[in-house]
Protein backbone atom coordinates (compact mmCIF):
# COMPACT_ATOMS: atom_id res chain seq x y z
CA UNK A 1 0.00 0.00 0.00
CA UNK A 2 1.26 3.46 -0.90
CA UNK A 3 2.31 5.40 2.16
CA UNK A 4 -0.24 8.13 2.78
CA UNK A 5 1.74 10.00 5.39
CA UNK A 6 5.24 11.32 5.12
CA UNK A 7 6.74 10.15 8.39
CA UNK A 8 9.52 12.28 9.82
CA UNK A 9 11.32 11.03 12.93
CA UNK A 10 11.32 13.14 16.06
CA UNK A 11 14.71 14.39 17.19
CA UNK A 12 15.35 14.12 20.93
CA UNK A 13 16.73 17.34 22.34
CA UNK A 14 20.45 17.26 23.05
CA UNK A 15 21.85 19.58 25.67
CA UNK A 16 24.47 21.70 23.91
CA UNK A 17 26.84 23.76 25.98
CA UNK A 18 26.73 27.39 24.93
CA UNK A 19 23.57 27.05 22.80
CA UNK A 20 21.36 30.13 22.73
CA UNK A 21 17.58 30.29 23.12
CA UNK A 22 16.93 30.82 19.40
CA UNK A 23 18.97 27.73 18.55
CA UNK A 24 17.12 25.70 21.18
CA UNK A 25 13.69 26.75 19.88
CA UNK A 26 14.62 25.87 16.30
CA UNK A 27 15.65 22.39 17.44
CA UNK A 28 12.42 22.05 19.43
CA UNK A 29 10.38 21.99 16.21
CA UNK A 30 11.52 18.38 15.97
CA UNK A 31 10.01 17.33 19.30
CA UNK A 32 6.35 17.10 20.33
CA UNK A 33 3.50 18.63 22.29
CA UNK A 34 3.69 22.25 23.48
CA UNK A 35 7.47 22.30 23.04
CA UNK A 36 6.99 22.00 19.28
CA UNK A 37 4.17 24.55 19.34
CA UNK A 38 6.38 27.03 21.20
CA UNK A 39 9.10 26.54 18.58
CA UNK A 40 6.56 26.99 15.78
CA UNK A 41 5.36 30.23 17.39
CA UNK A 42 8.92 31.56 17.24
CA UNK A 43 9.22 30.54 13.58
CA UNK A 44 5.91 32.17 12.62
CA UNK A 45 6.87 35.37 14.46
CA UNK A 46 10.17 35.40 12.56
CA UNK A 47 8.28 35.08 9.28
CA UNK A 48 6.23 38.15 10.18
CA UNK A 49 9.45 40.08 10.74
CA UNK A 50 10.95 39.07 7.41
CA UNK A 51 8.38 40.78 5.18
CA UNK A 52 6.01 43.74 5.17
CA UNK A 53 3.66 42.39 7.79
CA UNK A 54 1.87 44.72 10.17
CA UNK A 55 1.93 42.90 13.51
CA UNK A 56 -0.95 43.34 15.95
CA UNK A 57 -0.23 42.29 19.54
CA UNK A 58 -3.07 41.51 21.96
CA UNK A 59 -2.33 41.59 25.68
CA UNK A 60 -4.71 40.17 28.29
CA UNK A 61 -4.32 38.61 31.72
CA UNK A 62 -2.32 40.11 34.58
CA UNK A 63 0.94 40.05 32.64
CA UNK A 64 2.40 43.31 33.98
CA UNK A 65 1.91 42.48 37.68
CA UNK A 66 3.44 39.09 36.88
CA UNK A 67 6.67 40.73 35.70
CA UNK A 68 6.25 41.04 31.91
CA UNK A 69 6.48 44.86 31.65
CA UNK A 70 10.05 45.04 30.41
CA UNK A 71 9.58 42.10 28.04
CA UNK A 72 6.67 43.83 26.32
CA UNK A 73 8.48 47.17 26.39
CA UNK A 74 11.40 45.47 24.62
CA UNK A 75 9.08 44.15 21.90
CA UNK A 76 7.62 47.63 21.43
CA UNK A 77 10.95 49.51 21.39
CA UNK A 78 12.55 47.11 18.93
CA UNK A 79 9.48 47.06 16.66
CA UNK A 80 8.82 43.36 16.99
CA UNK A 81 5.18 44.50 17.08
CA UNK A 82 3.49 47.39 15.25
CA UNK A 83 0.23 47.92 17.12
CA UNK A 84 -0.68 47.03 20.72
CA UNK A 85 -4.20 46.27 21.92
CA UNK A 86 -4.37 45.77 25.68
CA UNK A 87 -6.70 45.47 28.60
CA UNK A 88 -6.91 48.61 30.68
CA UNK A 89 -5.65 46.68 33.71
CA UNK A 90 -2.29 45.86 32.13
CA UNK A 91 -1.83 49.49 31.13
CA UNK A 92 -2.75 50.70 34.61
CA UNK A 93 -0.22 48.35 36.20
CA UNK A 94 2.36 49.47 33.64
CA UNK A 95 1.79 53.13 34.58
CA UNK A 96 2.06 52.13 38.25
CA UNK A 97 5.49 50.56 37.76
CA UNK A 98 6.72 53.25 35.36
CA UNK A 99 6.10 55.78 38.13
CA UNK A 100 8.43 53.79 40.38
CA UNK A 101 5.85 51.79 42.33
CA UNK A 102 5.81 48.04 42.77
CA UNK A 103 4.03 44.75 42.75
CA UNK A 104 5.29 42.31 45.37
CA UNK A 105 6.03 38.60 45.65
CA UNK A 106 3.16 37.01 47.57
CA UNK A 107 1.37 33.70 47.98
CA UNK A 108 -2.04 32.28 47.14
CA UNK A 109 -2.00 30.51 50.52
CA UNK A 110 -2.88 33.50 52.65
CA UNK A 111 -5.79 34.88 54.64
CA UNK A 112 -7.45 37.31 52.22
CA UNK A 113 -9.51 38.91 54.98
CA UNK A 114 -6.24 39.79 56.72
CA UNK A 115 -4.88 41.22 53.45
CA UNK A 116 -7.98 43.38 53.20
CA UNK A 117 -7.43 44.68 56.71
CA UNK A 118 -3.80 45.50 55.85
CA UNK A 119 -4.70 47.26 52.57
CA UNK A 120 -3.01 44.67 50.36
CA UNK A 121 -4.57 43.52 47.07
CA UNK A 122 -3.80 40.03 45.74
CA UNK A 123 -3.41 38.78 42.16
CA UNK A 124 -2.91 35.05 42.72
CA UNK A 125 0.65 34.97 44.16
CA UNK A 126 1.36 38.68 43.68
CA UNK A 127 0.57 41.49 46.11
CA UNK A 128 0.10 45.25 45.71
CA UNK A 129 -0.40 48.03 48.24
CA UNK A 130 -3.78 49.74 47.95
CA UNK A 131 -2.32 53.10 49.04
CA UNK A 132 0.21 52.91 46.19
CA UNK A 133 -2.57 52.15 43.71
CA UNK A 134 -4.43 55.21 45.01
CA UNK A 135 -1.34 57.31 44.32
CA UNK A 136 -1.31 56.02 40.74
CA UNK A 137 -5.02 56.82 40.48
CA UNK A 138 -4.21 60.40 41.48
CA UNK A 139 -1.52 60.58 38.79
CA UNK A 140 -4.05 59.41 36.18
CA UNK A 141 -6.42 62.13 37.36
CA UNK A 142 -3.66 64.76 37.12
CA UNK A 143 -2.74 63.68 33.59
CA UNK A 144 -6.34 63.37 32.40
CA UNK A 145 -7.01 66.94 33.53
CA UNK A 146 -4.48 68.14 30.93
CA UNK A 147 -6.64 66.82 28.07
CA UNK A 148 -9.46 68.67 26.31
CA UNK A 149 -12.59 68.00 28.35
CA UNK A 150 -15.88 66.97 26.81
CA UNK A 151 -14.27 66.35 23.42
CA UNK A 152 -14.22 62.74 22.17
CA UNK A 153 -10.77 61.23 21.77
CA UNK A 154 -9.64 57.75 20.80
CA UNK A 155 -7.92 55.52 23.32
CA UNK A 156 -4.95 55.67 20.95
CA UNK A 157 -4.76 59.43 21.41
CA UNK A 158 -5.14 59.08 25.18
CA UNK A 159 -2.24 56.65 25.57
CA UNK A 160 -0.03 58.55 23.16
CA UNK A 161 -0.41 61.68 25.29
CA UNK A 162 0.01 59.63 28.45
CA UNK A 163 3.22 58.15 27.04
CA UNK A 164 4.49 61.68 26.42
CA UNK A 165 3.60 62.56 30.03
CA UNK A 166 5.37 59.46 31.39
CA UNK A 167 8.48 60.16 29.29
CA UNK A 168 8.89 63.29 31.43
CA UNK A 169 7.46 62.06 34.75
CA UNK A 170 8.26 58.35 34.80
CA UNK A 171 11.28 56.90 36.57
CA UNK A 172 11.13 53.48 34.90
CA UNK A 173 10.90 52.18 31.36
CA UNK A 174 7.37 51.08 30.54
CA UNK A 175 5.03 49.90 27.81
CA UNK A 176 3.06 53.13 27.39
CA UNK A 177 6.22 55.22 27.53
CA UNK A 178 8.07 53.00 25.05
CA UNK A 179 5.10 53.01 22.66
CA UNK A 180 5.13 56.81 22.62
CA UNK A 181 8.87 56.90 21.96
CA UNK A 182 8.74 54.21 19.25
CA UNK A 183 5.59 55.48 17.53
CA UNK A 184 3.61 52.30 18.25
CA UNK A 185 -0.13 52.97 18.69
CA UNK A 186 -1.93 51.53 21.71
CA UNK A 187 -5.65 50.78 21.71
CA UNK A 188 -7.67 49.87 24.79
CA UNK A 189 -11.21 49.00 23.68
CA UNK A 190 -12.39 48.11 27.21
CA UNK A 191 -10.76 51.03 29.01
CA UNK A 192 -13.79 51.39 31.28
CA UNK A 193 -13.07 47.93 32.66
CA UNK A 194 -9.98 49.05 34.60
CA UNK A 195 -8.70 51.34 37.33
CA UNK A 196 -8.11 53.95 34.62
CA UNK A 197 -11.80 53.85 33.76
CA UNK A 198 -12.81 53.88 37.42
CA UNK A 199 -10.69 56.96 38.17
CA UNK A 200 -12.06 58.86 35.17
CA UNK A 201 -15.62 57.78 36.02
CA UNK A 202 -15.34 58.86 39.67
CA UNK A 203 -14.07 62.27 38.65
CA UNK A 204 -16.81 62.70 36.08
CA UNK A 205 -19.28 61.85 38.85
CA UNK A 206 -17.61 64.49 41.05
CA UNK A 207 -17.62 67.01 38.21
CA UNK A 208 -13.83 67.36 38.10
CA UNK A 209 -13.16 65.56 34.78
CA UNK A 210 -15.05 65.05 31.52
CA UNK A 211 -12.78 62.82 29.44
CA UNK A 212 -14.82 61.20 26.65
CA UNK A 213 -13.57 58.20 24.65
CA UNK A 214 -14.56 57.53 21.04
CA UNK A 215 -14.06 53.76 21.03
CA UNK A 216 -15.92 53.46 17.72
CA UNK A 217 -13.17 55.54 16.15
CA UNK A 218 -10.77 52.96 17.57
CA UNK A 219 -12.64 50.34 15.52
CA UNK A 220 -12.39 52.47 12.39
CA UNK A 221 -8.70 53.19 12.83
CA UNK A 222 -7.64 49.60 13.48
CA UNK A 223 -9.69 48.44 10.49
CA UNK A 224 -7.91 51.08 8.39
CA UNK A 225 -4.58 49.72 9.60
CA UNK A 226 -5.59 46.24 8.42
CA UNK A 227 -7.07 47.52 5.15
CA UNK A 228 -4.01 49.56 4.22
CA UNK A 229 -1.45 46.94 5.20
CA UNK A 230 0.08 44.63 2.61
CA UNK A 231 -0.50 41.77 5.05
CA UNK A 232 -1.23 41.41 8.75
CA UNK A 233 -0.21 39.07 11.54
CA UNK A 234 -1.53 38.65 15.06
CA UNK A 235 0.04 37.60 18.34
CA UNK A 236 -2.13 37.05 21.40
CA UNK A 237 -1.08 36.66 25.01
CA UNK A 238 -4.30 35.41 26.55
CA UNK A 239 -7.65 36.16 24.96
CA UNK A 240 -10.42 38.44 26.13
CA UNK A 241 -11.33 41.75 24.54
CA UNK A 242 -7.90 42.46 22.95
CA UNK A 243 -8.04 39.20 20.99
CA UNK A 244 -11.48 39.74 19.51
CA UNK A 245 -10.85 43.44 18.89
CA UNK A 246 -7.86 42.54 16.73
CA UNK A 247 -9.65 39.60 15.12
CA UNK A 248 -12.50 41.82 13.97
CA UNK A 249 -10.21 44.29 12.16
CA UNK A 250 -10.26 42.05 9.11
CA UNK A 251 -14.04 41.65 9.26
CA UNK A 252 -14.56 45.41 9.53
CA UNK A 253 -11.99 46.14 6.82
CA UNK A 254 -13.82 43.72 4.54
CA UNK A 255 -16.86 46.02 4.54
CA UNK A 256 -14.84 49.24 4.40
CA UNK A 257 -12.76 48.29 1.38
CA UNK A 258 -13.33 47.75 -2.31
CA UNK A 259 -13.24 43.98 -2.06
CA UNK A 260 -12.95 41.07 0.36
CA UNK A 261 -9.98 41.00 2.73
CA UNK A 262 -8.05 37.73 3.10
CA UNK A 263 -7.89 37.65 6.90
CA UNK A 264 -4.77 37.78 9.03
CA UNK A 265 -1.98 35.91 7.26
CA UNK A 266 -0.02 34.91 10.38
CA UNK A 267 -1.41 34.02 13.79
CA UNK A 268 0.17 33.04 17.11
CA UNK A 269 -1.63 32.68 20.41
CA UNK A 270 -0.32 31.75 23.83
CA UNK A 271 -3.37 30.75 25.84
CA UNK A 272 -4.39 28.62 28.80
CA UNK A 273 -8.08 28.29 27.88
CA UNK A 274 -9.27 25.21 25.94
CA UNK A 275 -11.66 25.71 23.01
CA UNK A 276 -14.39 23.33 24.12
CA UNK A 277 -16.05 25.80 26.52
CA UNK A 278 -16.96 27.97 23.52
CA UNK A 279 -15.31 31.15 24.81
CA UNK A 280 -13.40 33.53 22.57
CA UNK A 281 -10.25 33.30 24.70
CA UNK A 282 -9.81 29.62 23.91
CA UNK A 283 -11.19 29.54 20.37
CA UNK A 284 -8.95 28.11 17.70
CA UNK A 285 -7.66 29.93 14.65
CA UNK A 286 -9.46 27.34 12.54
CA UNK A 287 -12.74 28.55 14.02
CA UNK A 288 -11.71 32.14 13.20
CA UNK A 289 -11.33 31.15 9.52
CA UNK A 290 -15.11 30.63 9.40
CA UNK A 291 -15.59 34.31 10.30
CA UNK A 292 -13.06 35.60 7.81
CA UNK A 293 -10.82 36.79 10.63
CA UNK A 294 -7.92 34.48 9.82
CA UNK A 295 -6.81 33.65 6.27
CA UNK A 296 -7.59 30.18 4.96
CA UNK A 297 -3.91 29.50 4.34
CA UNK A 298 -2.61 31.35 7.41
CA UNK A 299 0.58 30.19 9.08
CA UNK A 300 -0.84 29.71 12.56
CA UNK A 301 -0.18 28.01 15.89
CA UNK A 302 -1.69 27.87 19.36
CA UNK A 303 0.60 27.38 22.35
CA UNK A 304 -1.23 26.14 25.43
CA UNK A 305 0.98 27.62 28.09
CA UNK A 306 1.18 30.33 30.75
CA UNK A 307 2.27 33.55 29.06
CA UNK A 308 4.82 34.19 31.81
CA UNK A 309 6.65 31.07 30.63
CA UNK A 310 6.33 31.26 26.86
CA UNK A 311 6.65 35.00 26.19
CA UNK A 312 10.07 35.62 27.84
CA UNK A 313 11.51 32.57 26.06
CA UNK A 314 10.36 33.76 22.63
CA UNK A 315 11.40 37.36 23.34
CA UNK A 316 14.92 36.25 24.27
CA UNK A 317 15.10 34.16 21.10
CA UNK A 318 14.03 37.17 19.01
CA UNK A 319 16.66 39.33 20.72
CA UNK A 320 19.32 36.75 19.85
CA UNK A 321 18.25 36.09 16.27
CA UNK A 322 17.31 39.68 15.33
CA UNK A 323 19.60 42.13 17.17
CA UNK A 324 18.82 44.90 14.68
CA UNK A 325 15.62 46.91 15.05
CA UNK A 326 12.95 46.56 12.40
CA UNK A 327 12.25 49.56 10.23
CA UNK A 328 9.58 51.81 11.66
CA UNK A 329 6.16 51.92 10.11
CA UNK A 330 5.12 55.30 8.76
CA UNK A 331 2.36 55.88 11.30
CA UNK A 332 0.34 59.11 11.10
CA UNK A 333 0.90 62.02 13.44
CA UNK A 334 -1.29 61.97 16.51
CA UNK A 335 -3.60 64.93 16.70
CA UNK A 336 -6.80 65.32 18.68
CA UNK A 337 -9.90 64.91 16.56
CA UNK A 338 -7.82 63.80 13.57
CA UNK A 339 -9.49 61.80 10.82
CA UNK A 340 -6.77 59.28 10.22
CA UNK A 341 -5.35 58.70 6.77
CA UNK A 342 -3.30 55.61 7.41
CA UNK A 343 -0.27 54.85 5.25
CA UNK A 344 1.75 51.88 6.41
CA UNK A 345 4.95 51.62 4.40
CA UNK A 346 8.34 50.85 5.87
CA UNK A 347 10.09 54.11 6.64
Amino acid sequence: MEERFKLTPTHPIEVKEGANVADLLRRMEEISFQGRNLATAFRVWEKMLSGETTIFFGLAGAMVPAGMRRVISFLVKNRFIDCLVSTGANLFHDIHETLGRYHYLGSPNVDDELLREEGIDRIYDTFAREKEFLATDEEIKTFSATLPQGKPITTREYFYRLGEYLAKKGVEEGIVRSAYEAGVPIYCPAIGDSSIGIEIALNRFRGTLDVVFDVIRDVVETAEIAKNSKETGVIYIGGGTPKNFIQQTEVTANYMGDGPTPGHKYAVQIVADPPHWGGLSGCTFSEAVSWGKIAKDADKVSVYCDGTIALPIIAHALATAHPENRKKRNFPRFEFGMKTKVVYNNG
